[in-house]
C-alpha cells in the first residue's frame, strides 16, 4: 500500500511578517519586505539593501531569550517556525514512539559572528606568531572568541536543537544545496515516510546570510541587485530591467504526515506533497545550464512522480530570482516541461519580488505559499513587473493577485551548483 504524505503543519518567520497568516497576507497584497539594510553597515558595499527580519525575537513563540542568546540567528529564526508548525498541526500528543518522529532540514549558516570569526582568524594567522591568546585579539580590537557562539552558526545546529525542543528522536539531518535546500528536505523528508521509517517529519529550513562576508560574495559573483534607490523595486522577476536579486532571510517549516496518522488523529490538512523531483545540470558551479536541461528534467519527473500532466497543472511558483539568466532559463523550463500551449496558459509567480530570496529557507517558504493558494484559491503577484522581455514570455500575474481555482501546484528551486528540485502539491483527497 502506498504511504501518502500530507501537510499538517506551518509556520514562518521571514521579512514579510512573523506568522503565516501575515505574510500571506502581505503577499496577496503585493507588498514588499525589502529595505536598507541594518544588520551591519553596508554603505561601501555595492548593494545596500536587502529583506530583513525586523523586530523579532524568540520571546514572540513563548521562549526566554536567555535560553537562545548564543544560537545563530538561523536557529531563532527556525525556533519560531517550528514551533508555529508543530502548534499549528497538534501532532506531538499522538506520537507514542519517538524514533518515528524525524527532522529534516535544510539550512544555512547562522548570522554576521560568522564573520566575525572569520575576521579573528585571519588577524591571528596575519599576526605570524601563532598566538592564540584570547588577549591577543582583544589588543587588535576584535571581540573575544566565544567557542559555543562561533559552533552556534554551523548550519545543522538547527535540526539538533529542534530535535531537543519537540523530543524527535527519528532521522535528524541537513542538506545544504544552496538555493534548493529546504526543498531538497521536504522532498527527501516525504521519502521517509513513504517508505515507513518514520510518520512524522518536521522538515523546512533556516538562513542568514546577511552579513558582510555573504553579500561580498554574491557581490563579487554580480548576483544581487544595486538598485539601491528603490530597495522595494529592486526585485523584479521577469521584467526586463531586472539586474540581480535582493537577499533575505528567515525560516519556514512544515509538518509532514503520514496519512493515515493524521487522519486518525483528526488533523487538519493543508495539502498533500504528491510529487518530487531532483535533478543536477552537471555543468557549472555558479551557473545555469543555458538549455534547462537539469530544470526541465526536474519538473518532468515530479509530474511523473505525482502521475500528472501539465493540464492538471494550475499554478507555478517559480524560482524567479530577477537574475538575467535564472528567469530566463525558467521560462524556457516551463515551456519545455508543460509544453509551449500548456505553458502559456499556467499562471507563474515569483514571489521573491515581495519578500526577497532567502537562500536555503527560500523552497520551504514557497511551498506554504503554494499551499496557500491551494487552500484560497488566491495567486500572489509577481510585483515590480512593468517592462516584458522577449525571453520571458508566460502568465507571471503581474503586480496583482489572482482569484483562481487551484487544485495542483508545482514549486520550482533552482540552486546553486546546478541543484534543481521541484515539487507538486495538491489539494487534500481523500
Amino acid at each position: 500500500m502506498t504511504r501518502r504524505v500530507v501537510v499538517t503543519g506551518v509556520g514562518m518567520v521571514n521579512p514579510m511578517g512573523h506568522d503565516v497568516e501575515t505574510v500571506w497576507k502581505g503577499l496577496k497584497e503585493g507588498a514588499s519586505g525589502v529595505g536598507y539594510t541594518s544588520i551591519f553597515d553596508a554603505s561601501n558595499f555595492p548593494t545596500k539593501i536587502s529583506a530583513e527580519v525586523k523586530n523579532w525575537d524568540v520571546t514572540k513563540c513563548g521562549e526566554k531569550i536567555a535560553d537562545w542568546e548564543k544560537a545563530g540567528r538561523h536557529t531563532r529564526f527556525a525556533v519560531g517556525a517550528a514551533k508555529q508548525a508543530v502548534e499549528s498541526s497538534g501532532v506531538l500528543d499522538s506520537i507514542k514512539d519517538p524514533t518515528r518522529f524525524g527532522v529534516y532540514l535544510g539550512c544555512g549558516e547562522g548570522d554576521q559572528d560568522f564573520h566575525t570569526f572569520t575576521n579573528m582568524v585571519v588577524a591571528a594567522i596575519s599576526s605570524g606568531n601563532g598566538d592564540w591568546d584570547k588577549s591577543a585579539f582583544i589588543k587588535k580590537g576584535l571581540a573575544t572568541l566565544d567557542s559555543q557562539r562561533e559552533m552556534e552558526q554551523d548550519p545543522s545546529m538547527p535540526c539538533g536543537h529542534l530535535a531537543s525542543l519537540f523530543n524527535a528522536q527519528g532521522p535528524n539531518l541537513n542538506c545544504l544545496t544552496a538555493c534548493a535546500a529546504s526543498s531538497q528536505a521536504i522532498g527527501e523528508a516525504r521519502e521517509l515516510i513513504k517508505r515507513g521509517t518514520c510518520d512524522v517529519m518536521l522538515s523546512g529550513g533556516a538562513h542568514s546570510m546577511i552579513h558582510p562576508f555573504g553579500v561580498t560574495g554574491f557581490n563579487l559573483l554580480t548576483a544581487l541587485s544595486t538598485r539601491n534607490d528603490e530597495p522595494t523595486k529592486a526585485s523584479r522577476p521577469f521584467d526586463r530591467e531586472r539586474d540581480g536579486f535582493v537577499l533575505g532571510e528567515g525560516a519556514s517549516m512544515v509538518v509532514l504526515e503520514e496519512l493515515e496518522h493524521a487522519k486518525a488523529r483528526g488533523a487538519t490538512i493543508f495539502g498533500e506533497v504528491i510529487g518530487y523531483g531532483t535533478t543536477a545540470d552537471a555543468f557549472r558551479i555558479t551557473d545555469t545550464h543555458p538549455e534547462g536541461r537539469g530544470g526541465i528534467a526536474c519538473m518532468k519527473m515530479a509530474m511523473e512522480d505525482a502521475g500528472i500532466g501539465p493540464e492538471h497543472v494550475n499554478y507555478v511558483n517559480a524560482h524567479g530570482t530577477s537574475t538575467t539568466v535564472n528567469d530566463k532559463v525558467e521560462t524556457l523550463c516551463c515551456k519545455e516541461a508543460f509544453g509551449e500551449e500548456w505553458a502559456k496558459k499556467i499562471p507563474v509567480s515569483s514571489t521573491k519580488s515581495m519578500m526577497g530570496h532567502l537562500i536555503a529557507a527560500a523552497g520551504v517558504t514557497e511551498a506554504i505559499v503554494c499551499l496557500l493558494a491551494i487552500r484560497d484559491n488566491v495567486l500572489p503577484p509577481t510585483i515590480n513587473y512593468e517592462n516584458p522581455d522577449d525571453n520571458c514570455d508566460l502568465d507571471y500575474i503581474p503586480n496583482v493577485a489572482r482569484e483562481a481555482k487551484v487544485d495542483i501546484a508545482l514549486n520550482n528551486s533552482f540552486g546553486f551548483g546546478g541543484q534543481n528540485i521541484t515539487l507538486a502539491l495538491s489539494r487534500f483527497k481523500d
